[in-house]
């Protein structure tokens, strides 16, 4: 097989088990198209057959396949019957003399034949260049045009795959998924020099491998942005949940220069979540998934610089800027800040937990996993919202889903009409006070044992796939000795900072702090981190636009 150097153009391929007829194909082929497109060349349908599943697993794209049709062991209509598996979308076209032209009619049926072209073609500019002009021309307006993705190559059971895979899924970076012990898998693996003893490989789209990438390097690799254009902005937003989200839209469209930072992916844990129906304005619910893309491609819209894959660890005040530090040393600097960075789920502490986790037990959605859990039995840990939604989406592939709650029922925590949903769901189980005990697994979940609270009765099940939403932790460490929280860790703004009438100890201004600031002027809150707050999605978003009001009459009184 013959090909042009340049592996970044699309494909036209040529199939003839003639060599003097395939070459006069190719060289009149690269006369023409020849600057454009890599003219690929096969002697057999075998051979081009190979060559057409490797250009797949590169992600390169196929234009036109020209199979000539009296060929040994596989004839040119047997030969694009099966290419139109691999590449549906290529234009194809079938070289015959005039005796077999009954034959290319009939492959108009049988594979959908675009054209066909009787030999001799002389002269090319008129018999063989116009057809191919016009089938390029449909092919490059046509739905089938693949996008190139990002390829991950890892092992079901391999937590940092899993982690890799839920990143680009949630910062909506097309992406395909292939297991290292399979065979597409391992010719990625040949191909990027690895044995697949360290997984995930992630191929770029320009086809650069990168070998258990860090998220701030893959996000970089794969079109995210993570550096700021700019030292000073008027507004920072830390946190990329529905408040951040929120906020950045109403700075943005109101003509402040504004940066959101993100240490993961935008949406928070309303991105993770399968479908929100209590949101107003979406009677038929809308994904979590769906919610941040809109809201992430509005507030780029307005001019808002979105960071992802950036870590925020420190908050400082130099005279009236305010300083955020990243975790690499860097730094941005504002004269307003709003802090939503939202709440993590705990973690479990039952043995096993720890080391199972990604492996079978995930925190959060993890939607990547759903199509795993087909025909399987799944366990949610939980009774909010979260943890609802996660069980009406799985249950409609699992062979069955049962809730396991700390609590008496469902109503403490959970939604009307969630828990409606979930009582007329006939493969969705709810066991109430019972919580796990232990995970067991080698490599993977197995088992989990169970204890009933009341009695301390404990069980063992059979379980590969666990799910947990067991409440919520502040993100907010990072800010101590800076901003006020409460004592569970989420941040203190507004009337909560006096309590007794008095501002909070080091207020310096005349006025109290607004609503929604913190004991540091200029820095505000929205959202899930703030003490009391609703932890709902609805007003998460309406905290960040009021505190982006806020901002603004911080700002002209500054």
């Amino acid at each position: 097989m013959a090909q042009a150097a340049d592996t970044a153009r699309t494909v036209i391929m040529t199939v003839d088990d003639d060599p003097g007829v395939s070459r006069a194909v190719a060289r009149d082929l690269r006369r023409r198209y020849g600057a454009s497109y890599r003219i690929v060349r096969a002697e057999s349908g075998a051979s081009a057959l190979d060559a057409l599943r490797e250009l797949k697993l590169r992600g390169d794209l196929v234009a036109v396949i020209l199979a000539d049709y009296r060929m040994p062991q596989m004839n040119g209509i047997e030969f694009l019957e099966q290419a139109v598996d691999v590449y549906p979308g290529a234009r194809r076209v079938l070289l015959t003399a005039y005796a077999d032209t009954n034959a290319a009619i009939d492959a108009i049926n049988v594979v959908d034949l675009d054209h066909y072209l009787l030999k001799p073609w002389d002269p090319p500019e008129e018999k063989l260049y116009p057809v191919l002009d016009d089938l390029l021309q449909a092919w490059r307006t046509s739905d089938f045009r693949p996008v190139p993705s990002t390829k991950v190559v890892g092992h079901r059971w391999s937590s940092r795959s899993s982690d890799v895979r839920e990143f680009l899924a949630r910062n909506q970076v097309p992406y395909r998924w292939y297991s290292s012990d399979e065979p597409e898998g391992r010719r990625l693996l040949a191909a990027a020099g690895e044995d697949g003893m360290r997984l995930p490989v992630v191929i770029t789209p320009d086809g650069t491998p990168l070998v258990e990438p860090e998220a701030v390097d893959l996000a970089a690799r794969v079109g995210l942005a993570t550096t700021p254009t700019a030292d000073f902005y008027d507004l920072v937003v830390i946190g990329g949940g529905p408040a951040g989200l929120g906020a950045a839209v109403y700075g943005a469209s109101e003509g402040l220069r504004t940066v959101l930072v993100e240490r993961s992916a935008t949406g928070g844990q309303a991105g993770q979540s399968s479908r929100i129906e209590n949101y107003l304005g979406f009677p038929d619910g809308v994904s979590g998934a769906q919610l941040t893309d809109r809201a992430r491609r509005q507030a780029s819209k307005f001019g808002a610089e979105i960071l992802t894959a950036r870590e925020v660890t420190a908050l400082e005040v130099n005279g009236a800027a305010r300083i955020v530090r990243f975790s690499d040393g860097s730094a941005v600097a504002a004269h307003s800040v709003i802090l939503a960075t939202g709440v993590s789920y705990r973690q479990l502490a039952a043995p096993g937990c720890e080391d199972l986790t990604g492996c079978g037990l995930y925190y959060g959605s993890a939607l990547t996993e759903a199509p795993s859990c087909q025909d399987q039995d799944v366990y949610i840990v939980g009774g909010a919202n979260s943890a609802g939604q996660a069980a009406m989406y799985l249950s409609r592939g699992a062979k069955s889903v049962t809730l396991l709650v700390r609590g008496e029922s469902l109503s403490a925590s959970m939604s009307h009409y969630l828990i409606q949903q979930i009582e007329e769901s006939p493969n969705i189980q709810v066991r109430s006070r019972t919580v796990v005990e232990a995970a067991h697994g080698d490599g993977h979940l197995e088992r989990l044992t169970l204890r009933d609270v009341d009695s301390g009765q404990t069980e063992q099940v059979d379980a590969q796939w666990v799910f947990v939403f067991i409440g919520a932790a502040p993100l907010t460490d990072w800010l101590d000795g800076t901003v006020l929280r409460d004592e569970r860790g989420f941040i203190l703004a507004g009337p909560d900072l006096s309590a007794d009438g008095r501002p909070p100890e080091g207020w310096e201004l005349d006025r109290p702090p607004y609503h929604l600031e913190t004991n540091v002027p200029g820095v505000f809150v929205a959202g899930d981190a703030r003490s009391e707050s609703a932890k709902r999605v609805a007003s998460a978003v309406g905290e960040g636009a009021m505190a982006v009001m806020l901002v603004h009459r911080y700002l002209e009184q500054s």
